[in-house]
Formats: C-alpha cells, structure tokens, sequence
C-alpha cells in the first residue's frame, strides 16, 4: 500500500519545478512554441495586436477582422479591416472574425444571406440552390427562384360586324392578350 502512495508522491514532485514555481505543463507548451510572443507593431503585421513570428497575428487590434489564411499546410493569422471574398464579418466585444460562407455562395453578409451564389447554383430566400425547390421556377438570367405563378394567358379577339362594312371603312380585327390570375 505505501508504494503505490510512494510512486504518486514521486510522479507529484517530478510534475512540479519547486525552485522556479513553473510546472512541467507550462514547459512542454513553451517548449512547443519556442518564439516569443511579440505584441504592438514590432514585427507584427498591422492590424496585430499580439502575434508569432511562426503562426502570424494571435489576435487583433480593435475594429479589425482575425481571418486565418491557408499557406500549404500551415494556417496564419492575419488582422483584416474587411473580410476577404467568400467570407462575412462578425463582430464581438472580446473579438471579431472573419466566417466562412455558406457553401455555394461567393458574396454573404451572414450565414443564411448569401447576396450572389456560384454560377451553376440558384439564390432563394438568401441561400444557394443547385436546382429550385417545388412551388419555384428558375429564372435563368438572375440566376435566382422565382414562385410558380397560377396565371395563363387569356386572348380576346373583336371582330368587326360585316353590315358596317358596306357603309364606312370598317376597323382591323383587334386582339387583346393578357395574363390572367394571380401569382402565388
């Protein structure tokens, strides 16, 4: 029974840096980031308020955007005034970051308002579509659904009697087309 204890003892000490007041926890995550963390303009990009030399801007300056770029493999941080193309801003007290589009959608100002869609999809009610839901037609200029309407077309036709004729000049055969119903 003391060994057990013992051996939790000694895996307690060899846990803690009694002389430095730093524990092997906070070692291993320097050790993992070797460079030191830099804050203000030196050697951050503008718009940083705190960045590494290995993984960019950590965090922002006020009123800017934190928007992680892909490079290969490895992602870095980078302060925006504006979110980049496919992405829409979103603002906190504590931080405010760029988010990722909703899929198909080039240009959103929020998750379910996407202003222009890819060019093979169709846009209802903010979101992208690559065909339109029943009750919707695609309209293929706009690129957008449109509702199905009810209406058809209802052509009216007058003709001229034939007694008037003989009298005066008679008036062309009219005809009128027009749509009829309401859309729903």
């Amino acid at each position: 029974m003391q060994i057990p204890s013992f051996i939790f003892l000694i895996h307690l000490l060899s846990s803690i840096s009694i002389g430095h007041g730093r524990s092997n926890i906070q070692r291993s995550k320097r050790k993992y980031s070797n460079v030191p963390l830099l804050s203000g303009s030196y050697n951050c990009l503008p718009g940083c308020a705190t960045c590494s030399p290995l993984n960019g801007c950590l965090s922002c300056k006020p009123r800017f955007f934190f928007h992680l770029v892909l490079e290969g493999i490895r992602q870095r941080g980078v302060c925006l005034t504006s979110c980049p193309r496919g992405h829409y801003g979103m603002r906190s007290p504590h931080v405010s970051v760029c988010i990722k589009c909703a899929a198909g959608c080039e240009l959103c100002v929020s998750r379910n308002a996407c202003e222009r869609c890819r060019a093979d999809m169709y846009r209802l009610h903010g979101l992208c579509h690559h065909t339109c839901p029943g009750g919707f037609m695609p309209d293929l200029q706009l690129m957008r659904c449109n509702p199905q309407s009810e209406r058809r077309v209802e052509t009216r036709t007058r003709q001229v009697p034939h007694f008037l004729r003989v009298h005066a000049d008679p008036c062309p055969h009219v005809s009128e087309v027009r749509n009829v119903g309401q859309s729903s």
